[in-house]
Parts: C-alpha cells; structure tokens; sequence
C-alpha cells in the first residue's frame, strides 16, 4: 500500500473503531437516555410495561449478567442479557478490602446507590457488604456495576452496555420500585455444574445461594431475601407478625408458604436424583481420566528403560551402534544379516567350535568310520564325496551344472 493509499485508509479504520463512541458521544443527557426502541416493543410483545418491576442476575463463570422483568401476569421474563465485559478474581466470595475479588450473593439496589456522574460513564453500587457479608467480618467498598470496562472487584460492562442497564433501573424506580435485587452468583445452579464444582471449599456457600436461586426458577418471581443466623433465608413468613431477622440472631420462627413448599420439595427431589447421576459421571470421566494418566506414564517408563537398555548396548559395543538387520539384507549381503548382533539366528551361525584332537585310529578304524560332518553353526552341511565323482555327477539334473563343489551357502543365496 502506497504511503498516500495509507493515508486514506487510516481515518476509514479509526471511524470503524470509533463508532460505538461516537453513538454514545451523541446522548446529550446519559442518565434520562429512553431505552433503544428494539427493547421498548419487546417489553410490549412480552406484555410488560416500561416501568414494571425488574431483577437482575449474573453468572460469573458464563460472564453474563441478565435483566429480568415483570409481566402482566406479575411473574418475570428475561428482557436483556449481555457479556460482562470484564469481573476481577475467580469463583467465590469477596472476603476483604483489596482481594481484587467481585461479591458473590443477594444485594438489594435502591435509588441512592445510582450514580449518575460515575467516573465510569454510569453506576450502581451493589451494597456490598450486606448484612450477611457483614456478620463473618468482611470488608469492602465501592464495589459497583459500571462502564467503562475495567474491573478491580466490580462487574464492569462497556459504556453502550451500562447505558440501558442504567436504563432499566432508572425507569423501574420511576414505576415506584423500592429496591432490586442483583443476585450474583459464580454459575447458574444446575446439577451439572453442582456436580463439577462439588469440590470446592465454597461448596456449601453455594448450597446456600442456591435455595434462592431455585424458588426463583420455580416461581419466576424475585425472592424474599433476608438474613438471620448468618444465614441467608428465603421466602419465610414470620409466625409472629413483623418479627425481625438479625443477622447475627436465630431466626424467628418462620416457614415458606405451603404452595412453594411442596413445589420446593419435588423440585429438589428431581434436582438431587439428577446431581447424583451429575456425580457418577463425572467420578468415572475422572477415573478414566487418571487410568489414560497412568497408562501414559507407564508407557513413557517403558520407553524410558529400553532406551537405557540400548544406550547400555551401544556404550558395550564401544560406541557402535549396530547396524539394522534389514539394511544388511538391501546390501545383498543375507548371511551377514542373518549373523549381524546378538540373537538366536547369530548363534546359529557362529563358527563351531574347534573338535579336540582325536586319538589316532588304526587303519581299520580308518576305512570304516564316516568322515566327520562339516557344519555352519552346528547345522550340517552336505559335502561332496571324493571317493564316488561319478555318482555325483550323475545326480545333477540335465542342463544344470555341477554344483557340489560349491559351499552351501553360495548356493542356497543364488537360489
């Protein structure tokens, strides 16, 4: 590309980069912005109003955080969904102040935790600590959702992102909501990843979230949320009216309302007999998992020992490494491969061993007893008898030539 062809290219480039930015640099006023009119008629095809009641939930592990909003029917339907854009820490609880670690639990938003001149584009802080947080000691803050995608503890969304989230609470607020609940959670709470992360020191922390996060798939309706005992609870109607939970106090006697409880009850009936079989599952793709492990090393010690063997040959050999047997063979040369390193088929072709001198035999002795067997590694080899030439030559075949005086292995590598 030309330097003036650059030239050209470059603004076209920064324009496609920009366009988000310029589209918000638009929004004269971020904090009254109107919802994107795509999501005004979805809410209408989904009979809800404008500004119905709404809940939030995000999934650490999925990286997405979800709104949710009331029907006509005053049960809730998904509304939006979006990619966080970026979540400090891992799976768990945040602990302490500067563990860089996002909140994991329920937090209620109200009004003035909207932050409208954030210097993050737009705002909400999440709560944190909330009562239960509090009771085991932990500490934080300004622990927020918020643009500008950069997160040290936050869940932090793009500026576009934030700008109809923000949106969403804002005109909830304006519907007379009091508060919303975020639920953040490190996973959504089905038996599979149960199953997977059963492990975990935050296993039963987990157990916990997930009574809430159940009554909700069952009933699609925000739980009720306290904390008493240091405890989360859910959906509990006091015995005694307007009795209180402490967070740091038993609970008062309270119960879950019949309709929720039996649902409740064949709901976690159902849940725990497929978590069992979550669990089976994933025992034997770990067994299997450690057999493949095992198998693979016992393989490469295997290897590992006949490289030593053969390191130890070659060192005995002075350094040598012998020569492959079938090369012998290419180079035309089979009884040479055949006695090439060690090996049955060698011993077979060594040389035998030089007799012992024979007393001296009488003449008798002499015109009777055979002559001694000649032989090629203590195989016998015919050999012609001096004493008839007459019976040989009448034993080879017409229009073949004589071939008796000739060693036997000369003939058997023509043949």
């Amino acid at each position: 590309m030309t330097p003036k062809r650059m030239l050209r290219f470059v603004p076209i480039l920064l324009l496609g980069l920009t366009g988000c930015q310029d589209a918000l640099d638009s929004v004269s006023n971020k904090v009254e912005h109107p919802l994107p009119a795509k999501l005004v008629n979805k809410m209408k095809a989904q009979d809800m109003s404008t500004r119905s009641p709404i809940m939030m939930r995000i999934f650490k592990e999925e990286g997405v955080l979800e709104v949710w909003k009331q029907k006509g029917n005053g049960r809730f339907d998904i509304i939006a969904s979006y990619e966080i854009c970026k979540w400090s820490g891992k799976l768990g609880p945040k602990f302490k102040e500067g563990d860089r670690q996002a909140p994991e639990g329920y937090y209620r938003i109200y009004p003035a935790q909207m932050n409208p001149n954030s210097s993050y584009y737009l705002s909400f802080n999440m709560g944190y600590p909330n009562s239960y947080d509090r009771s085991y000691g932990r500490t934080g803050s300004n622990l927020m959702v918020h643009g500008a995608c950069s997160s040290a503890g936050c869940y932090s969304m793009t500026d576009e992102q934030v700008l109809e989230i923000y949106g969403f609470a804002r005109d909830a607020f304006k519907g007379g909501q009091k508060y919303f609940i975020v639920e953040a959670l490190p996973f959504r709470m089905t038996p599979e990843n149960m199953a997977r992360h059963r492990d975990s020191e935050h296993f039963e922390f987990w157990k916990m979230l997930k009574t809430g996060y159940d009554h909700f798939e069952l009933t699609k309706r925000p739980p009720s949320v306290e904390v008493c005992d240091r405890q989360y609870v859910f959906n509990q109607v006091p015995e005694v009216e307007n009795a209180a939970f402490m967070a740091n106090a038993s609970c008062p006697p309270a119960s879950v309302p019949t309709t929720l409880a039996t649902a409740y009850s064949a709901y976690e009936k159902s849940w725990n007999q497929a978590f069992a079989k979550a669990v089976t599952k994933f025992d034997g793709e770990e067994a299997r998992q450690i057999a493949a492990e095992e198998a693979k090393a016992e393989a490469e010690a295997r290897r590992a020992e006949r490289e030593a063997e053969r390191q130890s040959r070659i060192a005995a050999n002075g350094g040598q490494t012998p020569a492959p047997v079938l090369s012998l063979f290419a180079s035309g040369n089979p009884l040479k491969a055949l006695t090439a390193g060690p090996g049955p088929v060698a011993a077979l072709a060594a040389p035998a061993p030089a007799p012992e001198a024979a007393p001296q035999s009488t003449a008798a002795q002499v015109e009777t007893e055979a002559e001694p067997e000649q032989t090629l590694g203590g195989i016998p080899v015919p050999q012609p008898n001096p004493a008839a030439p007459a019976e040989v030559a009448e034993a080879a075949k017409p229009g073949q030539p004589d071939q008796s005086d000739k060693p036997f292995w000369k003939i058997w590598s023509k043949n």
